[in-house]
């Protein structure tokens, strides 16, 4: 290791000794608290290790093992690292790229608590309006009540109720028996009616709906009086809630048992004789077990008044403005329809019907072509017949009403059928149902798991009709501020809505300025960071479960700068990945200032600007993994630039970088052309993707490439070539396919999500493998087959840990403990398996080896050394044959993929999609990277890759660049064509940043 020439205040520092996790050689080290350091080196050399599974974890774990024993089983615990001694540490927070939530009610707004304080300003300052009049909605008067009763028709028997509760959990006993004490002598509990006396135990862990029964009354002229006081008691008690409800409309609800004494407020005065008409009243109900806390639904057989807000034209009444009203993660706010979710989920006539160019005979719908029955198209013959249209005419070109019929059903009408299946023949006379129709039956009846799984095809995600996709009730959306309702200013990106509260104030009067200065204030600031860490293009609607790693480690982050913790040790892992050289300030702006406010950052980075703004500098390698896990360089940057050890300091000045290929120039016979593309935020957009060449789509964050190249794009041509059944977004044509047999999406997805899955099974190397082993004359001599040697079925594996080579302990309040098998020393196979030797080394041993070891171990058989060698040429040389695909990230389990492809036989005619294939890679892994992406050009394939890397773009034959902003400011094409027409166009902030990297490069040509 070089010696740094800059040292650390020895009394400001985090002192690591003995550092073994994982590829970790033993190291020493020491760097500056309250400082912004970064961790570098090749991938695999064991920055991750040194940085989360080392200071993150024991400054986790010491923080989390002071806390109480009742604490700690609330909390995941690290396990303690292989480190001799750390100390300086302070309580650590990572920020990892992980999707935020999958769970589809999370959004944008609610992670960074934005749209928290947005139901909290329209709570307090937003004015209900009716949608009947689009006036104001005022608060009624008792008066207003009285004549909306009297307006009933002459002799309508109702009960006038005090809602109390309503849909909150509880026993309330105390309270029933309060309300006995007051003279009320019956309630209404989660629907049905009871005497207080009578009344059951209440579930304390259940909402409920508690409603009390003020008056009973029939309507004549002469009850004004009776009402009025009756309505001014149940206002009072239920807060300025009353409910009228119909006695003798028949519902769910059951009307009250026979009373049993009475009070003054209860008597019904029938013809002038007080008497209690009981006829036809059912039995009280058995109380429902389930609770109530259902929201007021619109019922025909109440009217609910409001001493607050209700329109006096259409009776539109919203019970209560809180908070709660404008959650969609609660049933008082969320939409009846879709529950709060904003999308139903529907029968997709695209996916039924994905090829309308394809006639009916051809198998045009999708879920009866698959099947030999001939009871499909005699069913389609029929109803040509009937409905005269022929069988043999592309779907596209059917008469609209046969198409309907098809997949509706032929509603009344019926249609004679004649079926033959070889063995009788009948006929049939009835309606016939549809396909779709048909679907949606089978998928509500079913009780088969295969069944909902093949129907479930065909379903996609729709807004919700009711609610228009904004997740609300109607009450919610009829409160607004500045002619907005919530749900139209959570569909604005970051950076309009930022502006729109910035604006706000000069459209609000004084009192409701007063009222919401704390809470914009909140507002606008949470909006900022977001800004600052380049998400102004995101909606505050957007569900996070769509959002990519990148863009969810930044959210977090944003909230972590919001939160102003001081003295705490934050660790990230390549905050900048997604992020255009644009946005890139910002983002390191915002480290300095959670570095400023008294944090120490670490963080995992291979981005050049970030490098070079760091205070501190750690390179780890010099290799890869069994080659890797050394210090070797320390320092400020231009000491590492300095150190002739550091090939990260070599590639920062530029005595090693990244060569230009010669540039090959597009064919205009052969491309891909995809025309009027306006999915999300794309505005009607054409474009053109070169086949056979290697193409770059860029552009700003937010600009719409993945929309473009991922969902729009690769979808279309996957249902055309691959017979996907994801739909694409919306576009009108796609041509140039007729050169192309296949499409591939190499993304960073796990290529297992189990321990037993590995490279080996994934790129095929363990079959040839298993195989060999079974080959050997020892083999053949015992009996084994390659079953033996497979550690997922019975036979071969050990039994004690069923092949995972490692036994979980539960510890409870402590962390799970993995401790090796002591049957098999974690080797997953049993000792007969394990005595089949080739070359000294059992199966067991063999998925042990680096791929760089396999590679020379296995030279002299061809099948598994081809696949060994491609996996060393991505990079990945160090990884072991067989690690567990889940300790694999994201640019790894990206690049096994990529020699997956890369071992096959290619055709010339493939077209293969990456999105930011360069993530977690040094420049000298970007390099080795390229060579691989243009060896697939060379073989005649077409490459397009989503990057941001300006070293990868300037290797591009042709760059297709969007934006120019994020969001709604982006969705156009700015610039197409070789990255050095990019970077002479004016409006691409690609090309601004791309003609230095150019430039620098045709000065080191000329130079050599």
């Amino acid at each position: 290791m070089t010696a740094p020439r800059s040292k650390p205040d020895p009394a400001r520092i985090i002192s690591i000794r003995g550092a073994r996790v994982h590829n970790l050689k033993n190291v020493d080290l020491d760097i500056p608290r309250d400082r912004l350091v970064v961790f570098t080196g090749l991938s695999g050399s064991g920055k991750s290790s040194l940085a989360f599974d080392t200071i993150y974890a024991e400054g986790q774990r010491r923080y989390v093992e002071s806390l109480s024993a009742y604490a700690r089983q609330f909390l995941e615990m690290m396990q303690k690292p292989d480190v001799d001694q750390i100390d300086g540490l302070s309580p650590a927070i990572s920020i990892e790229q992980k999707t935020t939530s999958k769970n589809p009610r999370s959004t944008v707004g609610t992670v960074t608590e934005i749209y928290d304080y947005m139901r909290l300003l329209w709570a307090r300052v937003g004015v209900p309006y009716s949608p009947a009049t689009g006036l104001p909605i005022e608060s009624q008067t008792v008066s207003q009540m009285v004549d909306r009763v009297l307006e009933l028709p002459v002799g309508t028997r109702l009960f006038l109720l005090a809602p109390v509760v309503r849909g909150r959990k509880g026993e309330y006993r105390k309270e029933l028996a309060d309300f006995q004490k007051k003279g009320f002598q019956r309630v209404k509990i989660d629907g049905a009616f009871f005497e207080i006396s009578e009344a059951p135990a209440l579930d304390k862990k259940l909402k409920h709906d508690i409603e009390v029964v003020v008056d009973r009354l029939v309507v004549r002229p002469d009850i004004a009086s009776r009402l009025a006081d009756s309505l001014e008691t149940a206002l009072k008690l239920a807060d300025g809630l009353a409910i009228v409800e119909f006695a003798d409309a028949p519902a769910s609800h059951s009307s009250p048992p026979p009373l049993r004494g009475r009070s003054d407020r209860e008597a019904i005065r029938v013809g002038g004789d007080e008497s209690r008409s009981t006829a036809g009243t059912p039995p009280t109900p058995a109380l429902p077990h389930k609770g109530g806390g259902s929201a007021d639904a619109p019922d025909p057989r109440r009217i609910l008044f409001s001493e607050k807000f209700a329109c006096p034209v259409s009776g539109f009444t919203i019970p209560e403005i809180e908070p709660r009203l404008f959650s969609f993660n609660n049933p008082f706010g969320a939409c009846p329809a879709c529950g709060g979710i904003g999308t139903e989920q529907t029968i997709d006539p695209d996916l039924v019907v994905p090829d309308t160019a394809k006639t009916l005979r051809q198998g045009a719908i999708v879920p009866w072509s698959r099947s030999s029955s001939p009871y499909y198209g005699q069913t389609l013959d029929a109803l040509a017949r009937h409905f005269k249209f022929k069988v043999t005419v592309p779907w596209k070109e059917l008469p609209k009403k046969a198409r309907d019929v098809i997949l509706y059903g032929s509603g009344d009408e019926p249609v004679t059928i004649t079926y033959d299946d070889g063995m009788r023949a009948y006929e049939t006379r009835k309606p016939f149902e549809g396909v779709i129709t048909n679907l949606e039956r089978r998928w509500r009846e079913t009780e088969s798991e295969w069944a909902r799984e093949e129907i479930g095809k065909y379903f996609s995600a729709t807004p919700c009709e009711a609610c228009a996709g904004n997740r609300l009730k109607p009450e919610a959306l009829a409160v607004k501020i500045a002619t907005f309702h919530i749900g139209q200013v959570a569909e604005m990106s970051v950076r309009r809505s930022a502006e729109w509260f910035e604006a706000l104030p000069a459209q609000l009067n004084t009192k409701q300025n007063d009222i919401a200065v704390r809470i914009l204030k909140e507002i606008r600031e949470r909006l900022r960071f977001l800004t600052d860490v380049g998400l102004d293009y995101l909606t505050l609607a957007r569900n996070s479960g769509t959002l990519s790693g990148g863009e969810s480690q930044r959210i977090r982050l944003a909230s972590q700068i919001g939160s102003g913790l001081t003295g705490v040790l934050y660790v990230l892992d390549e905050p900048s990945i997604g992020l255009h050289q644009r946005d890139n300030e910002r983002l390191l702006k915002t480290l300095v200032r959670l570095r400023d406010l008294g944090n120490t950052v670490i963080v995992v980075e291979h981005d050049e600007d970030a490098i070079r703004e760091a205070d501190y500098v750690v390179d780890v390698g010099p290799g890869a993994g069994i080659h890797g896990g050394r210090i070797v360089s320390q320092g400020t940057p231009a000491e590492i630039m300095a150190d002739p050890a550091s090939l990260t300091g070599q590639y920062l000045t530029g005595q090693k970088s990244i060569a230009v290929p010669a540039r090959r120039k597009p064919d205009p016979g052969r491309m891909l052309k995809l025309v009027g593309a306006r999915a999300n935020n794309l505005k009607n957009v054409t474009a053109e993707i070169p086949l056979g060449l290697f193409t770059c789509i860029t552009g700003v964050s937010g600009g719409g490439k993945s929309t473009l190249l991922i969902d729009t794009l690769f979808k279309a041509v996957a249902r055309r070539l691959n017979g996907a059944h994801d739909v694409p977004g919306a576009h009108d044509a796609l041509t140039g396919l007729e050169q192309l047999d296949k499409v591939i999406d190499i993304d960073q997805s796990p290529i297992g999500r189990t321990p037993r899955s590995n490279p080996a099974t994934y790129t095929g190397a363990f079959t040839p493998i298993r195989d060999w082993f079974a080959g050997l004359p020892e083999s053949k001599a015992r009996g084994y087959g390659p079953g033996r040697f497979s550690f997922n079925v019975k036979g071969g594996r050990c039994e004690a840990c069923q092949g995972d080579g490692v036994i979980k302990i539960e510890m409870h309040f402590l962390p799970d403990v993995y401790v090796t098998c002591d049957v098999c020393k974690g080797k997953r196979y049993n000792r007969e398996t394990l005595e089949v030797i080739f070359k000294g080394k059992s199966i067991a041993d063999v998925l042990d080896m680096t791929v760089d070891e396999g590679t020379t171990f296995f030279q002299a058989v061809p099948t598994i050394r081809r696949i060994m060698e491609t996996l060393a040429r991505v990079g990945l040389g160090y990884i072991h044959i067989g690690q567990q695909a889940t300790t694999l990230s994201g640019g790894e389990a990206q690049r096994v993929k990529l020699a997956k492809e890369l071992s096959k036989r290619s055709t010339g005619r493939t077209l293969y999609i990456l999105d930011e294939p360069t993530t977690g890679l040094h420049f000298h892994d970007v390099a080795k990277l390229l060579e691989v992406l243009h060896e697939l050009v060379a073989q005649g394939n077409t490459v397009a890759v989503i990057e941001h890397n300006l070293e990868v773009i300037k290797t591009a034959d042709w760059v297709i660049d969007l934006g120019p902003e994020g969001g709604d400011g982006g969705g156009e094409i700015v610039a197409s064509g070789p990255p050095e027409l990019i970077a002479k166009a004016p409006r691409s902030y690609t090309g601004k940043f791309l003609k230095p990297v150019l430039a620098r490069g045709k000065a080191k040509r000329a130079a050599e």
